[in-house]
């Protein structure tokens, strides 16, 4: 019986997320034991037309790039959005409150005309095909990353948290940073983190992408429970959200 095969594909994107890959180290060997990872630019020069899971890193920012991924979508049996450029478009998006014109002039310069250099608004990958899974945050979690595989092989259904990470906090017996003035996005934010960052002190700014039936009312409540507005909340969900805030009004 042959081995599930693998290709992995990177978009607009740091490719910190792959990195995370490579950390696996060991686990990485173990996983190669029972799949063939059959093109992976951050690790092998080979290329392949034939694989059966797809893992797409990255946002889509060029018409090319939508062509590119419905190529590789039309050839994967299951098509897995990787990181949070992949699966909500990440920082990446920042540039749609903008004029596209202005951002390429701004980054460009006089280059900006070059043919190469045609851009779009930023997508996750959702928006221009259909994905099967999303492993989420900036960076992926590597142990998220070996479960959710290692289920896809075993040819059984991942379970992705569907709460939000103030129930991973209350659970760690955190602070909640509210109190000491953080406005912090956990209330209406998928979990699966361990709460990392407000477990650092540091509050949640969302890379892991709203809950699919955010509780907008206790978002609402802890807003007027610390004498804030709408805009504040809103302010600090643009890094992560730009385009794609649930609606608080």
């Amino acid at each position: 019986m042959s081995k599930p095969r693998i290709a992995i594909f990177d978009f607009a994107c740091c490719e910190g997320c792959q990195l995370q890959i490579v950390n696996l180290e060991e686990e990485i060997l173990d996983l190669l034991g029972v799949a063939d990872v059959v093109e992976w630019r951050e690790a092998m020069s080979e290329q392949s037309h034939q694989y059966d899971i797809a893992i797409i890193e990255g946002s889509i920012t060029r018409p090319a790039d939508e062509a590119r991924l419905r190529v590789i979508r039309n050839r994967a049996e299951v098509l897995v959005a990787l990181g949070a450029c992949a699966t909500i478009g990440g920082i990446n998006k920042l540039k749609n409150n903008f004029e596209l014109e202005e951002v390429k002039e701004y980054v460009y310069g006089k280059a900006a005309g070059m043919p190469h250099l045609e851009t779009a608004a930023t997508k996750a990958v959702d928006e221009v095909v259909e994905v099967d899974y999303k492993i989420h945050g900036c960076p992926i979690d590597g142990k998220e990353f070996s479960y959710i595989v290692r289920c896809l092989l075993m040819g059984k259904k991942p379970e992705i948290p569907e709460y939000p990470v103030c129930v991973e906090c209350k659970a760690k017996g955190n602070p909640c940073l509210w109190e000491y003035g953080q406005i912090c996005l956990g209330p209406v934010i998928r979990a699966g983190c361990g709460a990392r960052c407000p477990s650092s002190s540091f509050r949640c700014f969302g890379c892991r992408g709203y809950v699919d039936d955010p509780n907008v009312d206790a978002a609402k409540d802890v807003i007027q429970k610390y004498d804030l507005t709408i805009a504040d909340l809103k302010s600090k969900m643009v890094l992560f959200g730009s385009k794609q805030e649930p609606t608080v009004v």
